[in-house]
């Protein structure tokens, strides 16, 4: 009988042990930084679904071997670690194996068979913090349309999960059915009525954009790797209480807020899922709903962790998944759109008073703007509203308006969507001076029929 419950994913919170291991594999992407720094991370992200780290390991990898990544020492290596932890421990569950790298299905089942224990590669804990945190309709559906289609692949063994229900994407289980072609069709039914909702999401996404576009706020977006504070610095610029915590992955699903600027316009501020080094593919377009409005910015706002040893890193791999959406050229590609992007570069809180000078001052890094702030104590945030004002008033047209004394809505109008310099009032009604977007502009024309005198900047 079909287990009822394939594609179900109960969202409770995880209560499970692992062993961390960090293969490092020569070559990586993440040969940049440092073997510790990097176990430090796949540790984060365990700790991310509330996993209790009994023992970690990194080593370099060589030679990667087809059937189990890492050779045999590392491997018999890793067996008497769960051997002793099976030895000394109670009568609980065998720890999970968190290996931080890429496994091929194969790979993962030989690992399993030499460790006698389940094995979760990076993009399945992923996956598991995803699944644990996405809160909106549209973030539960893109979770599940990664997960089922990384488990294709895995179906020998990934249904191992079925009859034990929990928080994540359910890769860690009990025993459950072995009707592998019977679950491969169910998966791929799931697959194309998510596809199709999703679909559906994204035309009523389209629809609030097209809205926002009639009322013309400027749109910025904060991107930067996880835990680099976005969620705290969009807090401290709207005065919002979205989840802000030292943790991976605190923030999934996109939120917008209205954004004060100096000037007193306003702008809309989004904040976006956190990246990471290796993202796998399937999650960037898992997590497209919150990069569309990264694409959609007029400004984005790359926030960085410049205590955190490796920033520059950091940086770089952010860089990269900006340069997979076209939201800046790289490598000379034409068909990519040219963004302002400004650094916020966070935690100088967290820094030495010779460390936070230098960081101070530090006005340019190439051709894009950098400023030091704290999100934390609100440090350089002000500083930081000015040079996002100025960037988006970049473009703005100087102008005169003439108003009728009783166009009062027009009035409301320019205020709310342009900045009002100033007011002169004369037999003839009310002459305001003006700073205006061309778009702006020309629906204020079409909207009350009145032309603005455009003068030069």
């Amino acid at each position: 009988m079909t287990n009822p419950n394939i594609g179900f994913i109960d969202r409770r919170p995880i209560q499970e042990r692992c062993v961390v291991i960090h293969p490092d594999v020569s070559g990586s992407a993440g040969a940049t930084r440092s073997l510790e720094s990097r176990l430090q991370e796949a540790e984060g992200l365990a700790r991310a679904i509330d996993l209790e780290i009994l023992h970690s390991d990194a080593f370099i990898v060589k030679r990667p071997r087809a059937s189990t990544l890492m050779g045999q020492g590392a491997i018999e290596r890793i067996a008497e670690v769960f051997d002793e932890l099976r030895h000394n421990g109670d009568d609980g569950p065998d720890p999970v194996a968190i290996v931080d790298a890429e496994l091929t299905p194969v790979q993962q089942r030989n690992l399993e068979t030499e460790w006698n224990t389940k094995v979760l590669d990076r993009t399945g804990l992923i996956l598991e913090i995803f699944g644990a945190r996405a809160r909106t309709r549209e973030g539960r559906m893109q979770v599940d349309l990664a997960q089922l289609s990384y488990q294709m692949g895995r179906l020998v063994r990934s249904w191992t999960h079925l009859e034990r229900q929990r928080g994540g994407a359910g890769f860690m289980g009990g025993p459950g059915e072995t009707q592998i072609e019977t679950d491969r069709r169910i998966i791929r039914q799931k697959i194309d009525r998510l596809k199709k909702d999703l679909v559906d999401v994204a035309r009523t996404r389209e629809l609030h954009r097209s809205a926002r576009r009639k009322v013309p706020h400027p749109i910025v977006a904060l991107v930067g790797y996880t835990n680099a504070g976005k969620s705290t610095l969009f807090n401290r610029l709207t005065e919002a209480t979205v989840v802000a915590e030292d943790q991976l992955f605190a923030t999934l699903d996109p939120t917008m807020r209205s954004l004060p600027l100096p000037s007193g316009r306003n702008a809309i501020i989004s904040d976006t899922v956190g990246f990471v080094s290796n993202l796998p593919h399937e999650l960037v377009n898992a997590f497209h709903a919150t990069l569309e409005e990264v694409i959609e910015a007029d400004i984005v706002i790359h926030v960085r962790d410049v205590s955190h040893p490796d920033t520059n890193a950091q940086k770089l791999d952010v860089l990269n998944v900006l340069g997979e959406l076209k939201v800046f050229k790289q490598h000379d590609d034409e068909d990519a759109e040219k963004k302002p992007m400004l650094e916020a570069l966070n935690k100088i809180d967290l820094l030495s008073e010779e460390e936070r000078i230098f960081i101070e001052n530090r006005s340019q890094i190439g051709n894009q703007t950098a400023i030091a702030i704290s999100a934390v104590t609100g440090s350089g945030c002000d500083e930081l509203l000015r040079v996002i004002d100025g960037i988006l008033a970049e473009g703005f047209l100087s102008a005169e308006v003439l108003l009728n004394f009783e166009d009062g809505e027009a009035l409301a109008w320019l205020h709310e969507r342009a900045e009002v310099i100033d007011r002169t009032d004369d037999e003839n009604g009310m002459i305001l001076n003006v700073r205006i977007s061309p778009e702006t502009a020309a629906r204020f024309e079409q909207t009350f029929e009145n032309d603005i005198r455009r003068q030069p900047n």
